[in-house]
């Protein structure tokens, strides 16, 4: 017997929350925020929404992205009492369980995607980790998730071509770096600038990096025609084999941390030009990994129209066996 029905795959667990500085605006309850919004956005699009954990990424699986001494560093400190990366990011005991975990459900999410398991696969995680870079974490981020993902994917053979798309309001520093000079993976951002991390100028983009900064006090046309009119297609001319996005919503306009005037209507438009291109690409679906966005009610809502846009642009999901 086989269906039709979308497949939504919600990627979480609660063990992330152990990783928590009082007062401070990376926090567990951001999860839980957009865990609702998923299920609000597969309800809403009629898709049927399939929720479990993952193991947490291996060593050999960071060290692709990471030093190694980078990795051996945070487990010490963790253990020696904590402390701070930089001014805004807190290493807690709990820290790199967190960060591990958190980089496995990130892989988890774009492998079922790749495999057909589910037509968007969301992990809602934390801490998140577009800032972080091969020997430093900064920005409130770890590990870079969704470069340890692309990474995966390309290492297994799964994909040799991935795509990153990079929506949060904040540049994703890191995962440039990280990825820049890889000729098999493609890097799309909009992000407000001058901004932090103060990096992302159109002076940087290339062949495979794409950056349209946007003043504040951009709102929904902006942030679409930036991806709709540059970022989309060329993400289309590179022709991956994967798509995953950095889901960051730090640019709603009630999100406290930046000024964009994003809408969650804006997200499901660009969500549903996102899915087009998968689509058209041939791809079974759309794997994403929570970056920022601090705003509760904004997060919920946000997380459910990209769902909802994301699956309108999909289309009709293939045909699988419902067994699976």
């Amino acid at each position: 017997m086989s269906t039709d029905e979308p497949v939504v795959l919600l990627l979480t667990d609660p063990a992330m929350a152990a990783h928590a500085s009082p007062g401070h605006p990376e926090r567990p309850e951001r999860v839980e925020a957009v865990v609702a919004g998923v299920a609000d956005g597969a309800q809403a699009a009629g898709a049927r929404l399939v929720q479990r954990s993952a193991a947490p990424a291996t060593d050999d699986m960071l060290t692709r992205v990471h030093e190694a001494g980078y990795l051996e560093w945070l487990v010490a400190q963790a253990a020696a009492g904590g402390g701070w990366l930089d001014p805004d990011t807190y290493l807690v005991e709990a820290t790199p369980a967190a960060a591990w975990l958190a980089a496995g459900l990130a892989t988890a999410a774009a492998e079922a995607v790749v495999s057909g398991e589910a037509d968007v696969a969301f992990a809602a995680v934390r801490p998140p980790g577009h800032h972080a870079d091969r020997d430093q974490g900064k920005g409130f981020c770890v590990l870079n998730n969704v470069a340890v993902a692309a990474a995966s994917l390309q290492a297994s053979g799964a994909a040799r071509r991935v795509a990153i798309l990079d929506w949060d309001v904040h540049h994703g520093d890191g995962t440039q770096s990280l990825v820049a000079a890889d000729p098999d993976t493609f890097y799309g951002s909009t992000h407000q600038y001058p901004w932090y991390p103060g990096t992302g100028t159109t002076e940087e983009s290339s062949d495979t990096v794409v950056n349209v900064p946007l003043a504040a006090g951009s709102g929904d046309e902006a942030f679409l025609t930036a991806w709709r009119d540059t970022i989309l297609p060329a993400a289309e001319a590179f022709a991956p084999a994967a798509i995953l996005v950095s889901a960051g919503f730090d640019a709603h306009l009630d999100d406290p941390l930046a000024r964009l005037m994003v809408t969650s209507t804006g997200f499901r438009t660009v969500a549903l030009e996102v899915g087009k291109l998968a689509r058209g690409l041939g791809l079974r679906g759309v794997a994403l990994t929570l970056e920022g966005g601090y705003a509760l009610d904004a997060l919920r809502a946000s997380a459910a129209a990209t769902i909802e846009g994301l699956l309108a642009g999909l289309g009709p999901a293939p045909r699988r066996d419902s067994r699976e």
